[in-house]
């Protein structure tokens, strides 16, 4: 079964020691199976173009200089490759192909088509036979026996099935780029540099899984980098843009190549055949990469408007010319550009229906995602009016603006378009998991915070994900209209899914946002990792998991070089972690940590004085939206127990979540059995804490629900959260109602301690804090 279709373009195959290093490729690349597609060899092509011109111009002696010339490329190239009967058999072959083609020309019957097949016919023979004689078995096949045409359109069905039939054996298939036939048998070609697409094509009809495009570059480039130092280079370029870049001529990819792949899972990449070491850049479905910046640069074009162009008029002209052809419509207007070198074919081919608006053309087009365009256009004006190049014609499109010029845009001038166009700073893709109370702020949050971030980082909103459902743009999410996106765009999706599609984001840095309260989705943390994901949490589940597990996630982490904030899974804003960090950078060791680390407890705790039952307060705390929907949750004091933990391994302790005491606050078997059951024993949470209350009172102290850790001089650990009696005259006592407090001591602050009081709840502060550890990642990205 074919796994990889790979073609080679005619720069890789442009020379004897080319060809080896091409079937070094394919030795270490491909597995009996797979398939070969090649193009003639480096100017073949243009060669036997020339040839047919004297034919056609009946130049008899430039016809034999030219077909000398072809004899000699071809015979220095078998000469250097072969030795023994594999040289003669190869030689005897092409001699008597050109004793053919002599002989054609003579009697006037030579077909411009089956003339230009000889350029792939030569590469597959030549690459099959250096492959098999290196040990690989590897079969030639004419393509023309796999690809049938009737009236231009391809005769898939058909084509499918002689592709299963004839590429069955265990070998390696070494194709004929560029050429087919038609139901008549006549060769037709596919248009120039049509060998990328025969290898989708039979990629698409051998239901393989990837198509590696091998060529002179390591990959889809911003801009030409043999013209601009500076031009980047994609990891991953969507399919759209890819198309565009064909039809307006940039030579990397081809207008036709893309058609294959649409409605497939069949990966696409670029590749380098002189660099196999260098990464590809990856051609990828629309919403698996933002779209990116490109300046794509013409010479010596000339403008064509056309009286109604016909459907398919432009595949034709382009298979005329062998070239590929960019139109659009202005203001109501169609126009081609078309190389100037062709245009007299090309009005010729329109009869009349067509003239030259502006003739010798420069000039050079800007991609971009459709929100940049128009702002590209304007500065790209300023620059070419600060650099003297007059413009002639513009026009603008959704994704593009095409600017012909007088003058070449020549290297220094490129430059300059692109460090202002397209080198742009950082870039940083936001995921946010958690659309609740805290999570609908946070993104809300967002539309004035990311404006703010966005003067140093280009930051995007990518993805939001809650409750099984996520709306994902590689290219970036608009935040002030997320909810319509989300109510016309959002895809249920398994956890599979949410890792491949951030896998794909081709960002210089990914960050989790994890506003969830979900254990299961802090399980993912590793996957995330994986994909060099920076965290931020609210999440506690993940900062008091398993120790082992923790610190596996940790190392893992320092290991890809990325960052886990998580500062408002304690103490919602007030910056408790930042703190604590601060002391122990600075040379401090903490002693002791106390305090009460729940907005609900606060509350409850410090606004009962015995007028009201306990239980009703209870009440009161739900219906204000304090407590979880189950209040027994906060009672039960395990939130308070992990934010202890995490403070504890935040001071470098390796503490379990059973290494910390527990005492809830209510009657321990009041935790069994449904919340309509727990009303219903309301009583028994009444004079539960009213006991409480009064042995406090009775000591001339105050009840409150606190944690402790504290580390003695010989390093014992003591952990414990419960029901606490404080001093009345203590900063703990006079608590504000809701407020966290923390009290710190340590070498420095043991007398005096360091205490940080706020809210310990609330959308708005927990939302802030959040922004706050993003405001930090992207500080130390800097």
């Amino acid at each position: 079964m074919t796994k990889v279709v790979h073609k080679f373009g005619g720069s890789s195959l442009s020379s004897a020691a080319r060809y080896q290093a091409v079937a070094q490729i394919v030795l270490g690349q491909c597995l009996a199976g797979d398939c070969v597609v090649v193009s003639a060899a480096g100017k073949t092509t243009n060669t036997l173009v020339k040839l047919w011109q004297s034919y056609k111009q009946d130049d008899n002696q430039g016809f034999s200089d030219i077909l000398l010339q072809l004899e000699n490329h071809q015979s220095e190239l078998i000469a250097a490759l072969f030795v023994g009967h594999n040289r003669s058999d190869l030689l005897a072959q092409l001699d008597n192909e050109l004793q053919t083609i002599t002989e054609q020309a003579k009697h006037g019957v030579l077909h411009e088509a089956t003339l230009l097949a000889h350029g792939e016919l030569w590469s597959a023979r030549v690459l099959a036979y250096l492959l098999t004689q290196l040990g690989f078995a590897a079969q030639h096949v004419d393509a023309r026996q796999l690809f049938t045409l009737h009236n231009g359109q391809l005769l898939h069905q058909q084509n499918k099935q002689a592709c299963k039939e004839l590429l069955q054996a265990n070998a390696l298939f070494v194709v004929t780029g560029f050429i087919a036939s038609d139901v008549e048998h006549q060769t037709v070609t596919l248009g120039r540099n049509g060998s990328d697409y025969s290898a989708t094509l039979l990629a698409n009809y051998l239901d393989a899984d990837a198509v590696s495009i091998w060529t002179d570059t390591q990959g889809v480039f911003s801009t030409d980098p043999r013209k601009v130092a500076s031009a980047i280079k994609y990891p991953k370029v969507c399919r759209s843009q890819a198309h565009l870049l064909a039809r307006l001529g940039n030579p990397v990819l081809h207008a036709k190549t893309l058609s294959p792949l649409k409605n497939t899972k069949i990966k696409l990449q670029v590749r380098s055949s002189f660099d196999v070491e260098a990464s590809p850049t990856e051609i990828v479905k629309e919403g698996y990469s933002k779209a990116k910046r490109f300046i794509t640069t013409f010479e010596d074009l000339d403008l064509i408007r056309v009286d109604a162009l016909r459907q398919g008029e432009v595949g034709e002209l382009s298979q005329l010319i062998q070239h590929s052809i960019h139109h659009f419509i202005a203001q109501g207007e169609c126009y081609i550009l078309v190389p100037a070198a062709h245009t007299h074919e090309v009005l010729q081919a329109l009869s009349g229906r067509a003239n030259i608006v502006e003739s010798a053309l420069q000039g050079f087009a800007v991609v971009a995602a459709p929100s940049d365009v128009a702002q590209l256009q304007v500065q790209a004006t300023q620059l070419l009016n600060e650099q003297n190049v007059v413009v002639r014609f513009l026009h603008s499109d959704d994704e593009y603006v095409l600017f012909l010029t007088d003058q070449a845009i020549d290297s220094d001038v490129l430059a300059i378009l692109h460090d202002k166009l397209v080198n742009k700073g950082r870039e940083l893709a936001v995921i946010i998991a958690g659309l609740g109370n805290v999570g609908e702020v946070f993104v809300a949050q967002c539309q004035r915070q990311v404006a703010h971030l966005k003067q140093q980082f280009d930051v995007k909103v990518v993805a939001l994900v809650r409750s099984g459902q996520m709306l994902f743009s590689a290219s970036g999410i608009a935040i002030d209209t997320w909810q319509q996106q989300w109510q016309n765009e959002a895809v249920d999706y398994a956890n599979s899914e949410l890792i491949e599609r951030i896998g794909e984001l081709d960002y210089e840095h990914k960050v989790v946002i994890d506003i969830t309260a979900s254990e299961a989705f802090s399980h993912l943390y590793p996957q995330f990792i994986k994909q060099d994901c920076h965290l931020i949490s609210a999440n506690k589940y993940a900062g008091t998991a398993d120790n082992t597990w923790y610190q596996n996630l940790r190392e893992q982490l320092t290991e890809r070089n990325l960052f886990w904030r998580y500062n408002t899974s304690v103490g919602a804003g007030l910056p408790i972690n930042f703190a604590l960090a601060d002391l122990q950078h600075s040379g401090d060791k903490i002693t002791q940590i106390d305090g009460v680390f729940s907005g609900t407890l606060s509350w409850l705790c410090s606004s009962f004085d015995g007028s009201t039952a306990f239980s009703e307060l209870v009440l009161q705390a739900q219906a204000m939206g304090y407590t979880e929907p189950d209040p027994r949750e906060d009672l039960s004091g395990r939130d308070m127990q992990r934010k202890l933990l995490i403070l504890a391994r935040d001071i470098g302790l390796t503490l379990d979540l059973e290494d910390i005491a527990l005492q809830p606050l209510m009657p321990e078997d009041m935790a069994q059995g449904s919340w309509d059951e727990f009303l219903t024993r309301r009583e028994q949470l009444d004079a539960f804490y009213a006991e409480q209350y009064q042995q406090a009172k009775a000591q001339n102290q105050v009840l409150r629900y606190t944690g402790s850790l504290s580390i003695d001089e010989q390093g014992k650990v003591s952990a414990k959260v419960g029901i606490a009696f404080v001093a009345k005259d203590s900063a703990i006592a006079h608590l504000t109602p809701g407020d966290n407090i923390f009290v710190i001591k340590s070498i420095w602050y043991e007398s005096n301690p360091l205490v940080l009081q706020g809210p310990g709840a609330g959308k708005e502060v927990t939302a802030a804090g959040i922004h706050s550890d993003l405001y930090w990642l992207t500080q130390r990205l800097k």
